[in-house]
């Protein structure tokens, strides 16, 4: 297989003399495109859309369950929301089984600093551990397999417990940014910010905290294909959880359904919202 350019400069592939075989051309021309050796970034499965809010009693974050593979819904009810540790929160989006698998040992990395140092890490040393395994993840991402966290978490240190409720976000380089009020990572998180910005108030309780972030991914799944919204038929809900002085806990399906079921009669009544 030759290839060379015309007088125009555009690149033309030849097969070798005598033949015509079209695999020879693929093989040269796109050999990606052979059978076992094509692309498989675009069905390897990602998740997608994770917000967090800080409220009276410290954070929450919230995740939508699908995960998708190229133009397909790879699954329904993941998980992207985890505890870390007793006192904070991490949400995953990006390639979903490599940054389930990053979670586990940032889990891991936490609890054995704790058990060899005797002290829990500061919450800002939590993050720059997260961002140190994220940096090394940067081989993969450049080759298309990104992972990108949002972390959240209860300040212990702080002074005042009214601002100890903190959320960090990262890139794909390791990149730790501290974030102000609330923030969202993946696909749908343009929109759900978007009504982030005009629900979230200042000093919300837990009840409110709960609509509001549970009311952002809605958004998010009504404009994002990638986003999956609540399932009554299923009994597919975000996964909601918090992190507060008492540490950190998920908020119980039957809450869920309320708020959920709460949310649609309100868009029922006024389906333009």
């Amino acid at each position: 297989m030759e290839r060379s350019r015309d007088v125009h400069g555009i690149l033309r592939f030849a097969t070798s003399p005598g033949s015509s075989s079209f695999t020879e051309f693929l093989s040269a021309a796109s050999p990606e495109l052979l059978p076992g050796r094509m692309s498989t970034i675009a069905s390897v499965p990602h998740g997608t859309t994770i917000v967090a809010a800080i409220y009276a009693d410290g954070v929450i974050m919230a995740g939508d369950r699908r995960a998708t593979a190229g133009n397909l819904i790879a699954q329904r009810d993941m998980e992207k929301v985890f505890a870390a540790d007793d006192h904070s929160l991490v949400g995953i989006a990006g390639v979903a089984g490599m940054a389930v698998e990053i979670v586990r040992l940032y889990q891991v990395e936490l609890e054995h600093y704790e058990k060899i140092e005797g002290t829990q890490l500061t919450l800002d040393g939590k993050a720059n551990r997260l961002s140190t395994m994220i940096r090394g993840n940067l081989g993969e991402a450049m080759q298309g397999l990104a992972v990108v966290p949002l972390f959240a978490g209860y300040d212990v240190e702080a002074p005042d417990p009214a601002s100890a409720g903190r959320i960090f976000s990262f890139d794909v380089t390791g990149g730790r940014y501290a974030e102000q009020y609330y923030q969202g990572v993946g696909s749908g998180s343009l929109f759900a910010r978007g009504a982030l910005k005009k629900l979230w108030r200042p000093g919300m309780d837990r009840a409110t905290a709960i609509r509001v972030v549970v009311e952002s991914l809605y958004d998010a799944a009504d404009d994002d294909s990638a986003t999956g919204g609540p399932d009554i038929t299923r009994g597919i809900y975000p996964v909601v959880m918090t992190a507060t002085g008492s540490g950190a806990e998920r908020v119980g399906e039957d809450e869920l359904e309320t708020v959920v079921r709460a949310i649609l009669a309100d868009r029922e009544a006024n389906p333009g919202t």
